[in-house]
């Protein structure tokens, strides 16, 4: 049983949960029971779509800084490739996955939160990359999903400050797609959530591989993936079922399996 995270599942709706008070600092056995709950996301048929959740008084305020402060470069250099995998195994869940955050998302917090597909925040949150301050850089994806985010010039001003943006402006980047009152948060990451649940699991899967592959090729590349991804679709049920439902019923009425 993992201490500090936890995975639940509701009616297809998995949350993992970070509770590791007072501010759910992401040191190395949170990292570990992070990766370990995302891999059980990804392997589990049953679950449909991920909320990734810190509690209702704060997302993630970051890294340990007491647990890396004195850690030699080459210790780091270890260490950073484990907080990689961790970061990289939530980004990799093949399931629409939404971050709920209330609080503070700071520093890895934020990094995390962009490892979702999507991001909802409460009124009062607070986002930032604020590693400049401690002499350092972000180092569990920053530097990298922010500016694909918000754009080079804005993700630069964020992490050469190391200030704090509020929700209103992370919503007018684009760095969160929905704001809501800090009490919602939670619940309207879920609903959001639901909507995936009974959808084509198959075809959802290769929408996000065929967007997040794309980000990182060039067009043509891009568009071999896309090619690949939608033929395959077409030795699904749910392909099958979609198209004689729209052939039948008209557009929307489809009921899908998963498979």
């Amino acid at each position: 049983m993992a201490e500090f995270v936890r995975l639940e599942v509701d009616n297809g709706v998995a949350t993992i949960r970070l509770d590791r008070p007072k501010m759910n600092a992401l040191n190395a056995q949170v990292q570990e029971e992070f990766h370990d709950a995302a891999q059980a996301a990804r392997k589990d048929d049953d679950i449909r779509a991920v909320v990734i959740y810190g509690g209702e008084r704060v997302f993630a305020a970051g890294a340990d800084v007491k647990e890396m402060a004195e850690l030699s470069y080459a210790e780091m250099a270890v260490k950073s490739m484990d907080l990689h995998r961790c970061f990289n195994a939530v980004a990799a869940i093949p399931k629409p996955t939404i971050a709920a955050v209330t609080g503070y998302a700071l520093g890895g917090g934020c990094e995390l939160a962009m490892c979702a597909d999507f991001r909802v925040s409460g009124e009062s949150a607070k986002w930032g990359q604020p590693e400049i301050l401690l002499g350092i850089i972000p180092g569990a994806g920053g530097t990298q999903r922010l500016p694909r985010l918000v754009g080079p010039a804005k993700a630069k001003d964020i992490i050469f400050s190391g200030r704090f943006v509020d929700a209103a402006e992370a919503l007018s980047i684009g760095l969160v797609d929905k704001v809501v009152p800090d009490a919602e948060v939670y619940d309207a990451a879920v609903a959001w959530a639901r909507t995936f649940v009974g959808g084509p699991a198959a075809a959802l899967r290769a929408a996000k591989e065929a967007v997040d592959r794309g980000l990182e090729v060039d067009l043509p590349t891009g568009l071999d993936i896309e090619r690949v991804l939608f033929a395959a679709l077409f030795a699904t049920e749910d392909q099958k079922n979609g198209m004689r439902s729209f052939v039948e019923n008209g557009p929307g009425k489809a009921s899908f399996v998963g498979r």
